[in-house]
């Protein structure tokens, strides 16, 4: 099948967005795929900077990935772990003795001057991978998850408490200082995209980091590539992560009517397109009347061929 030409911008936090973003990957010329990650949830343990979006991007987009956890790297081994639980050591963020080679190159590199795009983009040539991964930024911005009575970093409340405390709203600190990455913002001014696609993330913890850096989300709005957005919700709920039970908790809707509200009320003007899931097609009125165009597919995305499916769907639906 012929490979689009055009190149692709893609928003994306960890393991639901990086499917579609294997999807497109596959569905366009090499080197064509642009990846703007969240690094909302980077955050140092064990002395080591982790980059968990970044890492699952890079090992979903280079096969490497684990199929059965749904995250990190296929064939892993634990002897660093088992050995830092014997010592008594933190072991509720669990990192695989491959996956530390990753963190430990990564810190070592960081440590002598090079920027976390410039460490991203060698990691993703190491592993062969022929898109490029952005960070969305190259400052700390550290999610804070507000629960009741107490205020939480990501990680803990993700990991650590399995997204079990009951969420009150979020923040992201140092977000204010920080600047939209140099590369894509260079590559938007010169209308260098023909699409724009905002993946099945989370919208709360994945996507509003990159779009609340400052002239982020009104650079895309003013961009002349059409933005289409993929609902992470489908019948109700999340595929993937607390996206839903975020939902609830905050009072939104948990529908893709609710998730379209969310973008359409903090990011007016963003999405041009709004892609739902085929079970429910029935919200599709009330979508459009946010001034939103509204397109129902198939998004679940079980297999790869389901990811190159939608990939494909979305590139002919502006094409």
């Amino acid at each position: 099948m012929k490979a689009f030409q055009e190149s692709v911008l893609a928003l994306s936090g960890g393991v639901g967005g990086a499917k579609l973003a294997l999807g497109l990957a596959d569905a366009v010329a090499p080197g064509q795929l642009h990846v703007l990650a969240n690094t909302g949830d980077d955050f140092r343990h064990l002395g080591l900077h982790i980059s968990p979006d970044i890492d699952t991007l890079l090992y979903t987009l280079s096969g490497k990935s684990n199929q059965v956890l749904g995250w990190g790297l296929a064939g892993e081994t634990w002897g660093v772990m088992e050995a830092l639980e014997k010592l008594q050591g933190e072991t509720w963020f669990r990192l695989g003795d491959n996956d530390l080679a990753t963190h430990l190159w990564r810190t070592a590199q960081l440590a002598e001057g090079v920027s976390l795009p410039q460490v991203t983009n060698a990691l993703a040539q190491q592993l062969g991978i022929s898109s490029r991964i952005h960070p969305m930024c190259e400052e700390l911005v550290s999610t804070t998850v507000h629960s009741e009575g107490r205020d939480l970093p990501f990680q803990h409340y993700f990991v650590r408490e399995q997204c079990e405390p009951k969420v009150t709203g979020f923040s992201f600190e140092g977000i204010a200082d920080a600047s939209p990455n140099a590369d894509v913002m260079a590559l938007l001014a010169d209308d260098g995209f023909s699409t724009i696609v905002i993946c099945p993330s989370n919208p709360f913890v994945s996507i509003d980091p990159i779009l609340q850096i400052p002239r982020m989300w009104t650079t895309l709005r003013d961009s002349k590539a059409p933005l289409v957005l993929v609902s992470p919700i489908v019948s109700g709920m999340a595929i993937k992560g607390p996206a839903a039970k975020m939902m609830l908790e905050l009072g939104v809707p948990v529908t893709a009517l609710g998730v379209a509200q969310h973008y359409c009320e903090l990011y007016p003007g963003l999405l041009d397109y709004f892609v739902i899931d085929e079970s429910d097609a029935t919200l599709s009125n009330d979508i459009a009347a946010l001034g939103v165009k509204v397109a129902i597919a198939p998004t679940v995305m079980k297999t790869r061929d389901d990811k190159q499916r939608l990939a494909r769907f979305i590139l002919d639906l502006v094409g």
